[in-house]
Formats: structure tokens, C-alpha cells, sequence
């Protein structure tokens, strides 16, 4: 095997040659025909050759060992190659570009581009005309701008076109609406109230508040008390969301900068956005890297970029990887000249290094949540894998005497539990027999059928919870689906036995060692997770059958009921009118399943 893999590599790297020695794209892929990495480069030949220069860090050793064959595109110059990289990554947001899917998302206001525009809150751009400000890193500091908004500048409340009224709706006589509907305020009156909005959101209050204080002083002078002091509330909230800004200035350029920090593969990006002379809000993206620092740092621009209706005039970096390179995609994509240079001047490294300094702190944080890369590699080691098995997918099987046969999988990244990608999965094809290996086939071959169709992520291992048989079943269904390359891993209770496809003795590591530790964490874990769905699954079925002897209340009706509230306590302690009102039952019914449940407790 080893001796393979070596033939392999050295093939791969005598096929490098070919390359042209010219600007273009390189398209890594894996042995299932995946593309995993997508590159640009000014020399082709030069820069892929890099890869397999001795002295290579950890990920880029990591990357190699995943890579089966190196495709290129020759392109007219660097700046073609920028464009198509960037286009290559959205279209197959290989595993090993930066993805920036599970980054932080600040939520934004938006002014639509409307006759009669709208105001709210959203996370999503649209490059519609459409105004945006922010992100705001708070949401009640935006939740506090949208108060403000409504009390001093009302709009139409309702969506979509207007249609015409001839008495306006209850919001316009609280004076929370512009009821354009009924013709109460015209388009010259609407205009001056969008743009007031806009001078409030981009900190030019100045003028604004100089007219609150006067609009204050009359009201108290005319005795109007009640008046003057929702002015004076008004002018405070104004302070209050001014004096939250971390960082001002003179400055009325729109400015972003950009700070950022890696370690090994993990990088998080930061960016400050400056507004009015205000830090209106901050962007924190979380991602893995596997290219240069101006690969990486390249690439990020350019997805966070493609994504937003609206780019700052100036831009600062730790370092501008082709200032022209960058300014022209700007240009070309966003219709405007951007500025982009390392600060120089005391105030923008200032908080360029305050940006750094966020990254700094969050990519701290995510190695300390990371687990254990060491037994990770440990792992790697006693198993003879390609890499670390930084992604690994574990299962179980539970039942209750053949009852209620269910399965869950539970994925670990890099050591710790990626509970968002748990999967549960109702074994179907059983009839009532007992039988673990047949039910392992069934829910792996639904599992990795769909990873492949879906083109989702696989795993670097996979851990089944017994012995051989529990090992043999599940390879055999990843070689029917071409997935022979997957390892596959069982361990099991009684002596910690861990049982290969190879081989026919079991291996056993020391009690206590880092790498068991990590495979019995991903086998208890499964083990709870499938327990759990099992014993849920069991509970809802004897609900249903308690619900079902009530007359008139058939298994439809039952299983609404558990739907809505649960569980047969929470019913029993719901009033009989609630429980008819929500499941569409008539009240005296209701009744007599709260009776029947507490007959049966």
C-alpha cells in the first residue's frame, strides 16, 4: 500500500512538467474525481511544483496527500486568472478553498429600491439598488435604529404594491405609518423622510438633533410635557447609540479594514467597517486555508466582496497582495475606484490592528475548540490512513427487541462533535426481524448514496460500533457505491477491540491511549445519539396508542396532538379549550383525552 502511494506521488510530480510556465488555474482532485482545491497562479509550472518541494508545512502535506491528479487552464494573464478562480470556487466550493458559509453573519438594514421604499432588518444582500447599513455586531443597537426610524421619520408599513384605501389602517393614527394608501403623505414628504433616514443611519445627526432641541424647547414652553419629553427620549437614544461607537473619527470616507489571522490550516477574517467617521459594525468570517497568505487573503476579498451591494471607497490591509489586480476587479464588477493600501497613517493602523487583534482572539478560541489534532495524527498513524482523519462519521443500531429499530450517525470535526451534521434514520426493511447487520447496510447505503448525489462532504473515517461483521457489512455497500477509499473502522465494547477490513485480528490500543479515547468518544456518542431517538420513538408510539383509545381519536388525530404539545403531560396539564383550539377537536373531546391520560398515569 505504502509503496503505491510513493509510485503515486512520484507520478504525480513527474506529470507537473508539462505544465506551461504561464499564467492560469489549477484544479486539484481527489481519487472519486472530486475537485478539491482550486488555485491561480502568474507561473503554473512554478507554482504547483511548490506543493511537492521538500520541507512542506503540516497543511499542505495534508493537502497533497488528498490530491490524485492536478488539472490547468491557461489563461491571457493574472487578472483572467483571478476572475476564473473566483468563478471555479463558487461554482464547486471545493472542500480545501476558503468557504465562508459558516461565518458570522452581522445583520444589515436595508432600504429597498422602491417608488414608495420600505425599511428593515435583514442578513441578505440583494443587488437590487437596494441601500444597506451596517452590519451591526449588536442587534439591539440596529433594533434601537429602526425605533428612531419609525417614530421620527414613519413610513408605509404594509409590502408589496400599494393599493389604494380610503381610510388609512390603525398604525398611521399612532403615528407609526405614512399611509401613502390613502393619500395622507405625498412623494415629495416620503423622499424627505427617506433621506432623513439615511443621514440618521450614516451618524449626520447634527442637523437632526439641533431640530429635536428646538422642537423640545417649544413643546415645554407651550406646556406640552408629554411632548417634550418623547423629544428628550429621542435625543437620548440618539446619544446613547452615538456614544456605543467604539471608534470615531473625521474622516467621511467609506472605509473597510481588513484584519486576519492564521494558524496551521484554520484562518479567521475580520473586517471593520468605517462610516461617517463611525464603526458601524463588524464582519467575522471562520475558515480552513490551504494556499499562500496572498491566496488566501486574495480569495476572501473576492467572495466577502461578491456578496455585498455596495464596496468602500478605501481599503486597508495587513498587505495588498496586486493592489492593480484587486482595484480593477473592483472596477470592473463594482463600477467604482477603490483605494486599496496598507495604513500608513497612525489612525488606520490603529484599527487595522484592532481587526487583527479580533481575529487574533476568535482564531485562539477555535484552536482551544478544535480537540486534539495530536491523536488525531496518532489516529492517522496506528491506522495507516493517507492524513488525519479530521472529519470522522460513526453509527449505531438500536432497537427494543426488535422494536422501534432506528440508527443515528454522529459526525466528529477534528476531534469534537459536529452536532449540526447528526443524522437519525428509521430502519425500514427489518419486518420485525432482529438483524444489525442487515439494518447497517440499509442506513450506511442511504447515508453515503446521498453523499454522493448530494455531493456533501465525506468523512476521512468511519466508525461502526461491534466487530467484523459490523465492518464487512458497511464495506460492502461503500465498494457497490464506489466508495472503496474510505476507511472503515469497528470497535467494540467488551475488550476495546478495533476491527479493520484488512485485517482478521483485531487491534488493541493501550486503555487510556489518545487515539482510543478519540474513537470511543465517536462510539459513545453514537450510541447515545441512537439510544435517545430509540427510547423518543418508543415514548411517542405508547402516547399514541393511550390517545388512540379515546373514542374518536384515530391515529391521524393522536399524532397532531403529540405534534403540538409534545408529550402526554404537557397535554394532561393543558386546558381542554387550548387543546380543541389547536388540533381541531371539538372541547367535550379534548376532555376526555385529558381524562384518559391521567387514568393511564
Amino acid at each position: 500500500m505504502e509503496d503505491h502511494k510513493a509510485s503515486h506521488y512520484d507520478e504525480l510530480k513527474a506529470s507537473l512538467s508539462s505544465f506551461p510556465p504561464s499564467s492560469g488555474v489549477y484544479i486539484m482532485k481527489d481519487a472519486s474525481d472530486q475537485v478539491i482545491y482550486v488555485g491561480k497562479a502568474k507561473n503554473l509550472r512554478n507554482r504547483v511544483r511548490s506543493y511537492f518541494n521538500a520541507g512542506k508545512d503540516v497543511k499542505t502535506s495534508l493537502l497533497v496527500s488528498r490530491v490524485d491528479r492536478i488539472e490547468h487552464v491557461v489563461t491571457r494573464n493574472e487578472y483572467e486568472a483571478l476572475l476564473l478562480e473566483n468563478n471555479l470556487i463558487k461554482k464547486w466550493k471545493p472542500r480545501y478553498n476558503i468557504n465562508l458559509k459558516d461565518g458570522k453573519t452581522y445583520p444589515v438594514i436595508r432600504i429597498t429600491n422602491e417608488e414608495w421604499p420600505r425599511v428593515f432588518k435583514t442578513r441578505n444582500i440583494y443587488q437590487d439598488g437596494s441601500t444597506y447599513y451596517g452590519p451591526f455586531a449588536h442587534v439591539t443597537h440596529l433594533d434601537r435604529y429602526l425605533e428612531l426610524v419609525e417614530r421620527l421619520y414613519p413610513l408605509r408599513k404594509c409590502r408589496g404594491p400599494i393599493k389604494a384605501r380610503e381610510h388609512p389602517c390603525l398604525y398611521w393614527h399612532i403615528g407609526r405609518c405614512a399611509a401613502v394608501c390613502a393619500g395622507k403623505t405625498s412623494k415629495e414628504e416620503y423622499t424627505k423622510r427617506i433621506n432623513g433616514i439615511k443621514r440618521l443611519l450614516s451618524g449626520e445627526t447634527d442637523e437632526l438633533k439641533a431640530d429635536l432641541t428646538k422642537r423640545m424647547d417649544q413643546a415645554s414652553r407651550a406646556l406640552e410635557f408629554e411632548r417634550a419629553a418623547e423629544y428628550r427620549d429621542i435625543l437620548s437614544s440618539i446619544d446613547a447609540l452615538e456614544s456605543e461607537q467604539q471608534v470615531i473619527d473625521f474622516d467621511p470616507d467609506m472605509r473597510d479594514y481588513i484584519g486576519y489571522a492564521t494558524e496551521g490550516d484554520l484562518a479567521t477574517f475580520v473586517v471593520f467597517q468605517m462610516r461617517a467617521g463611525k464603526l458601524v459594525g463588524t464582519d467575522m468570517f471562520n475558515s480552513r486555508v490551504f494556499g499562500s497568505e496572498e491566496e488566501n487573503l486574495e480569495q476572501f476579498l473576492l467572495q466577502y466582496y461578491g456578496t455585498k451591494g455596495s464596496v468602500p471607497e478605501k481599503l486597508f490591509l495587513p498587505h495588498v497582495p496586486d493592489s492593480s489586480r484587486l482595484a480593477r476587479y473592483f472596477t470592473d464588477q463594482h463600477e467604482r475606484n477603490v483605494t486599496i493600501a496598507v495604513p500608513q497613517a497612525t489612525r488606520d493602523q490603529s484599527i487595522q490592528r484592532m481587526a487583527a487583534e479580533n481575529a487574533r482572539q476568535d482564531l485562539e478560541k477555535r484552536i482551544r475548540e478544535r480537540g486534539n489534532l495530536p491523536a488525531l495524527r496518532e489516529l492517522e498513524r496506528v491506522l495507516a490512513l493517507a492524513a488525519p482523519p479530521l472529519r470522522i462519521e460513526g453509527f449505531d443500531i438500536a432497537h427494543l427487541d426488535g422494536k422501534y429499530p432506528v440508527a443515528a450517525m454522529v459526525s466528529f470535526e477534528n476531534g469534537v462533535p459536529d452536532k449540526s451534521a447528526y443524522r437519525k434514520f428509521h430502519v425500514k426493511h427489518l419486518e420485525g426481524n432482529i438483524d444489525d447487520f442487515e439494518a447497517m447496510r440499509e442506513v450506511v447505503a442511504r447515508r453515503y448514496t446521498r453523499v454522493i448525489n448530494e455531493k456533501l462532504p465525506r468523512p476521512d473515517l468511519i466508525l461502526v460500533d461491534g466487530g467484523k461483521g459490523q465492518v464487512t457489512a458497511t464495506t460492502e455497500i461503500l465498494d457497490s457505491l464506489g466508495l472503496k477509499e474510505i476507511t472503515v473502522v469497528g470497535l467494540a465494547k467488551r475488550n476495546e477491540e478495533i476491527f479493520t477490513r484488512e485485517s482478521s485480528e483485531p487491534l488493541v490500543l493501550p486503555e487510556g491511549s489518545a487515539p482510543l479515547r478519540v474513537l470511543q468518544a465517536v462510539r459513545d456518542e453514537a450510541h447515545r445519539f441512537a439510544t435517545t431517538f430509540r427510547s423518543r420513538l418508543q415514548q411517542n408510539t405508547l402516547s399514541l396508542e393511550t390517545l388512540q383509545g379515546v373514542p374518536g381519536i384515530g391515529e391521524k388525530r393522536g399524532r397532531r396532538i403529540i405534534q403540538a404539545f409534545g408529550s402526554l403531560e404537557t397535554v394532561a396539564e393543558t386546558p381542554p379549550d387550548v387543546i380543541a383550539k389547536t388540533v381541531g377537536i371539538p372541547e367535550e373531546k379534548a376532555a376526555e383525552v385529558i381524562r384518559a391520560i391521567r387514568d393511564s398515569s
